[in-house]
């Protein structure tokens, strides 16, 4: 990355900063009368969710300072909100917990705030709430200081799905390999020869989600013979990458050719994939032909790899 592109990048975050902090002051900051201040809010949701509170948690938590921290409870204790006791122990900790009526401050502020998102959710259709949704929780895993493992389904292809399949192929394939339409155009012929054939029970497609958001795919076709499976279209998005998805494709297929009276699965790649190569030896394919081409641009080998069942 140069100097340049750096700038556009950063421009680009400051953009996005002050339209996140314009639309959550609008959701923070609530009615013009509102009772309670940001900062007291949030020490009652801190409450809400762990009773008692170590004071020090508290601070951490909130990146308070000790100074205004103690100020900030005991406007909240004169309010008969919180209440604030030493540790039993270890009489250094105070620990802080909600009165009933910091509870009932609690109910009020989380409902309001939960009618707020609600009215901001809903300006959106479904599937724009979704990628919202989807933005947020890649964010929260990139910058969050806990990463989570994300959730990983299988599942049969869905309507706009199969041209997902293309259109990602020919995308990731030209800006990672520089092939060029010719090798969309076979993945084309590939979705569109399943699409017409869907129903058959020898043959199956799978799409890879990680959090709901389509991360791979991978199907069984049928290959040269009827004892034969093929393996085809194996895709596997960058951010998806480290995850376990790709052996989890592969393993799916192979497991369904074996179940369906198969005795044997080939596959076609090319030399320089390498991440995809590496797969395929641990499920125990092996390398029986390689042959030079350049179909799709570079000069490239591709190879036919054959597992045995």
């Amino acid at each position: 990355m140069n100097d340049a592109q750096l700038a556009d990048r950063v421009a680009a975050v400051r953009a996005f900063n002050r339209l996140y902090t314009g639309v959550i002051g609008v959701l923070d900051e609530g009615p013009a009368d509102a009772e309670y201040s940001l900062p007291e809010a949030r020490v009652l949701f801190e409450l809400a969710h762990q009773d008692p509170l170590p004071v020090t948690d508290l601070r951490k938590r909130l990146d308070l300072d000790a100074g205004y921290a103690s100020r900030l409870l005991a406007r909240l204790e004169s309010r008969g909100l919180i209440a604030r006791e030493r540790s039993e122990e270890d009489a250094r900790r105070q620990l802080v917990r909600p009165t009933a009526a910091g509870r009932d401050a609690f109910a009020v502020l989380n409902r309001r705030s939960t009618d707020q998102i609600g009215g901001l959710l809903r300006r959106f259709a479904d599937e724009d709430q979704q990628r919202l949704l989807t933005a947020m929780r890649t964010i929260g895993d990139l910058v969050g200081d806990h990463r989570r493992d994300p959730l990983l389904v299988l599942r049969p292809p869905r309507p706009g799905d199969l041209g997902w399949v293309v259109e990602r192929h020919g995308a990731l394939y030209a800006r990672e390999y520089g092939f060029d339409a010719r090798f969309e155009a076979l993945v084309a012929r590939i979705v569109a020869d399943f699409a017409e054939t869907h129903d058959d029970q020898r043959q199956a497609f799978w799409i890879a989600e990680l959090d709901g958001e389509r991360a791979g795919s991978i199907a069984c076709t049928r290959g040269p013979d009827a004892d034969t499976a093929k393996l085809r279209l194996l895709l596997l998005e960058p951010s998806a990458r480290g995850h376990g998805v790709g052996k989890r494709l592969v393993t799916e297929c192979v497991e369904f050719a074996k179940t369906h009276g198969y005795r044997a699965m080939e596959l076609s790649t090319v030399s320089v994939l390498d991440a995809a190569r590496s797969l395929y030896r641990a499920a125990g394919f092996e390398l029986v032909q390689e042959t030079d081409f350049d179909d799709w641009g570079p000069k490239l080998t591709d190879e036919i790899w054959r597992l045995q069942f």
